[in-house]
């Protein structure tokens, strides 16, 4: 049996060209020239990527404390 788990990123990693596509041809559908329709379309997407990159950070969860990575590391001192 195969597990599929989408994480919040991969939403993202869809609706870019969604809304890309979506918000140019809808614009364009309702009678606005197509260059602006799919640039207003490029600037929702682009929102969308910085929302994702910035407000809602990928972060790396570790479960141990910085201390205790420290203390794995290997010691080396230098004897004249």
């Amino acid at each position: 049996m195969v597990t599929f788990m989408t994480t919040y990123y991969d939403y993202v990693l869809g609706f870019i060209p969604l809304v890309l596509v979506g918000f140019g041809a809808g614009l364009h559908a309702f009678g606005m020239p197509i260059e602006i329709a799919v640039a207003i379309g490029g600037l929702l997407a682009l929102t969308l990527m910085g929302h994702a990159l910035f407000v809602n950070a990928p972060v790396d969860r570790t479960t141990g404390s910085p201390e205790s990575e420290q203390s794995d590391s290997t010691t080396v001192s230098f004897s004249d």
